[in-house]
């Protein structure tokens, strides 16, 4: 068995192994910038560019006196040294790789995973952690959800307010979905479109296309508490630190936290149309995820500017009119050479443009999404009960998102092609540092991986098992606070009550805390 996650199409065993020298040297087609080896044309490790089918595919082929690499382009040449690394054991101190052969590419073309900094910030470096092991993993997509109710975390330069009140709160709301505790201290955060920039590039250099997500026309709290006039009442408000469930007692008095903005005015349109030109600017990525979840609609049904729209435009209901909305998005981003993206609540509207992507996250089934995906529809599937990686793993074990397959959420076999591919979701309303960040990922990263990048007959529960327990020496090594079996494999059915009415009911370090008990005691 070769140790790789994710696993690759195919992979041969043979017999010695190659012995890597004091100074391994390459001879190398591609530039391969990140690869940090003296060149030299009697290099042992030889890369070679070859015709390929799949511009992220590979071969790797290692003897007892060399190592051969053959790509089409410059990803496919990384990821083969992605897996070189992995099977080497080079930086745990191994001086050896056993002769193979590998040949691979990958399942699907969209393999993402996605970071809120609304909730909670993280800033650059943290970013950059996370894309060094999407690398590592083959990931390929990174969606950077930039704004929400609780905060602005982006600069736009022509509105200048949504860094210097957006981007703020007075409290936080803590405790789980259950609980009215705050705390009660400013929190704030942003990225200058210089530090997005620098974001963007050291994700291309490892072939990790950033989307942006910026939220219209709901999770708009924050920016309207900058610019009031984009609701559709213009009353002043504050940016919420609440995140929903029981009202904290602090906030009994903010009734209006969860607003659109308004779909009727003009104006409102301007300011949309000027955000999107500018995030895109940053973006050269052919897409661009507006959310467009979770959307009220009871200030739309009484505001005469939305009413005043929806008879101009013939719209018979207001789910018709976030559907004008979009559309004139997905109009604005298709001139500029972009697709949009939104969760799956978008496709409601009967009037949506059909070629649009839908991100299918909810955990009940959701006809219109299956509809969508099983007429020539384009979807990303990010389904709650596999890829939600904010929640416990007494509510979503790591088995949940290894042995996720399409069919099971109502993608018929034959529409499995439109599938763009899966995505791993980290919203970070009760993930507020790394210590629960890298708990809530890993080893959730490593099964979503493996579910993005294999075929699904290679997939194998135990044999995914044996090689995650090989992997533990990395997360060791770049001291990730990973989820020991006990915690990301929770036994009976007690064990897992008791850890989702904890996280519900004021411990979200439930088990966080767990966590350190079972690896103080040498657990895995």
């Amino acid at each position: 068995m070769i140790e790789l996650i994710p696993a690759a199409l195919k992979d041969e065993i043979l017999p010695g192994e190659f012995i890597i020298p004091d100074a391994l040297k390459v001879k190398s087609d591609f530039e391969l910038s990140l690869l940090n080896l003296e060149r030299d044309d009697n290099g042992k490790l030889i890369i070679h560019k070859d015709d390929c089918s799949d511009k992220e595919g590979y071969r790797l082929e290692v003897n007892e006196n060399s190592i051969n690499i053959y790509a089409g382009e410059e990803i496919g040449a990384y990821y083969a040294l992605q897996s070189l690394r992995q099977i080497s054991r080079y930086e745990l101190g191994s001086r050896t790789v056993p002769c193979c052969k590998i040949s691979d590419k990958p399942r699907f073309k969209w393999r993402g995973l996605q970071l809120d900094e609304s909730r909670h910030f993280f800033g650059k470096e943290e970013v950059k952690r996370l894309l060094d092991m999407m690398f590592m993993m083959k990931l390929n997509v990174f969606h950077w959800h930039l704004t929400d109710d609780q905060g602005w975390r982006i600069e736009i330069k022509k509105y200048p307010l949504l860094t210097e009140i957006a981007s703020k709160r007075d409290f936080t709301h803590i405790g789980g979905w259950g609980s009215r505790k705050i705390k009660n201290e400013p929190y704030s955060g942003y990225y200058t479109q210089e530090d997005i920039s620098e974001i963007v590039d050291y994700a291309a250099k490892r072939g990790i296309m950033i989307v942006p997500e910026i939220d219209f026309p709901a999770h708009c709290a924050a920016a309207i508490a900058a610019y009031p006039w984009l609701a559709c009442r213009e009353i002043k408000t504050e940016v919420p630190g609440y995140f929903g469930g029981i009202i904290p007692e602090k906030v009994f008095h903010i009734k209006d936290w969860n607003r659109t903005i308004c779909a009727g005015k003009d104006k409102t349109m301007e300011f949309v149309f000027d955000v999107i030109d500018e995030v895109c600017s940053l973006f050269p990525a052919p897409y661009f995820h507006i959310g467009g979840d979770e959307a009220p609609k009871d200030e739309w049904k009484k505001c005469p500017c939305c009413q005043q729209k929806m008879k101009e435009q013939n719209l018979k209901n207001e789910e018709d009119l976030q559907g004008y909305f979009n559309n004139l998005i997905f109009s604005h981003l298709k001139e500029k050479g972009k697709r949009l993206i939104g969760w799956n609540e978008i496709l409601a509207a009967g009037n949506l443009d059909k070629t649009v992507i839908a991100q299918y996250w909810t955990p009940k089934r959701d006809k219109n999404a299956e509809r969508h995906v099983n007429t020539g529809g384009n979807m990303i599937l990010s389904n709650h009960q596999a890829f939600y990686f904010d929640m416990p793993y007494g509510q979503y074990s790591l088995k949940n998102t290894y042995n996720y397959t399409p069919e099971n959420f109502g993608v018929n076999k034959e529409n499995v092609k439109n599938v763009m591919g899966v995505e791993g979701e980290n919203w970070t309303e009760w993930t507020d540092g790394r210590e629960k960040l890298d708990l809530m990922l890993y080893p959730r990263v490593q099964a979503l991986a493996e579910v993005a990048w294999s075929p699904a007959e290679k997939r194998e529960w135990n044999n995914f098992k044996k090689r995650l327990d090989n992997f533990k020496d990395y997360f060791n090594l770049m001291n990730i606070n990973y989820a020991v079996d006990k915690v990301s494999m929770p036994a009976g059915v007690f064990n897992r009550l008791k850890i989702n009415r904890l996280f519900r009911n004021g411990d979200t370090y439930f088990e966080v805390k767990l966590n350190k008990e079972y690896r103080s005691k040498g657990e895995k």
